[in-house]
């Protein structure tokens, strides 16, 4: 009997589908992963606990790489495409990235949505008294530094920030 070898991909769907796609590929019996977080809501009148994807527009999916399961998620309503590499093939997620994520999620551990963000990259502030400044992400011993550049002095000055504060410039 040949040995199968499952891929965790990750795929594209349509904005505010993530549910009703998670729930059209587990129907057809295909393993999917949606990370998903539960937020108190509030409105005028009520409060509610309402699950949000953690990545909006991405779900993953588990499967043998074979060109038939892939059309049939492919044929999926709502499902757009599989995330590829710059081959244009799609790309297997590795485990060692979605192992730390499923734990978390099923130990009920609290998780936020943190910026991707590397350090040298514009950012912009998104809150706070800095709210709309861009400068550039710096980081120096576990702590997190917002560089803002005066170009014509050829100065810069450094200011610790939380990097939930800010965004991708």
């Amino acid at each position: 009997m040949a040995d199968l070898t499952f891929n965790l991909y990750c795929i594209y769907v349509k904005s505010r589908h993530e549910f009703k796609v998670f729930e059209r590929l587990t129907k057809a019996g295909i393993e999917a992963f949606l990370p998903a977080v539960e937020r108190l809501r509030k409105w005028k009148d009520r409060k509610k606990l309402v699950k949000f994807p953690l990545f909006p527009g991405y779900l993953f999916v588990c499967l043998e790489k074979s060109y038939e399961l892939m059309v049939n998620v492919l044929k999926t309503p709502g499902v757009v495409t599989f995330i590829k590499n710059s081959s244009g093939q799609p790309e297997p997620v590795p485990e060692e990235q979605i192992i730390p994520l499923r734990k978390a999620i099923e130990n009920g551990k609290e998780i936020d949505p943190y910026p991707y963000l590397k350090e040298g990259q514009q950012v912009r502030i998104k809150s706070g008294p800095l709210a709309g400044a861009k400068g550039i992400l710096k980081k120096k011993e576990k702590q997190h530094y917002f560089i803002i550049s005066i170009h014509m002095l050829q100065r810069s000055v450094s200011v610790k920030i939380d990097a939930s504060e800010i965004e991708l410039a």
